[in-house]
């Protein structure tokens, strides 16, 4: 599940689902599954690293260099090295892989230091 919190609603849907299913059909799918693997152990160790409470930002998960990461395909295959969309893809596949896990998570935008953070950030909410 995934909640959107400056909305108030529980999001059903993949956002920009045709341009989602467009760059996932430009990669196989060992491509595809290599970025899903490495982004939850990336979602796992966030996890780990705040007791149980993860929380993940989208636009800083990836760091700026991907040569030789999972993520190279997303560039060079599946955006067709357009930086900007890369960035969306990205996004998209870790919004599929977090809605698709069994913590419920929810998102927001948020700043840094004044500045708004680009991507989403993600953390996992817990009932009371």
């Amino acid at each position: 599940m995934i909640y959107d919190l400056n909305n108030g609603i529980i999001k059903h849907n993949i956002p920009y689902k045709k341009s989602y299913e467009l760059w996932k059909g430009r990669l196989s799918d060992a491509e595809y599954q290599a970025i899903v693997d490495r982004l939850n152990e990336m979602i796992d160790d966030s996890i780990a690293d705040h007791n149980g409470q993860g929380i993940v930002t989208s636009s800083w998960m990836p760091g700026p260099d991907w040569s030789g990461t999972p993520f190279d395909p997303i560039y060079w295959k599946a955006c067709l090295q357009h930086f900007e969309y890369s960035a969306m893809c990205f996004g998209l596949f870790l919004w599929v892989t977090l809605k698709g896990r069994s913590e419920k998570w929810a998102f927001g935008r948020y700043e840094q230091d004044g500045i708004p953070i680009k991507g989403l950030t993600y953390f996992i909410v817990t009932e009371k």
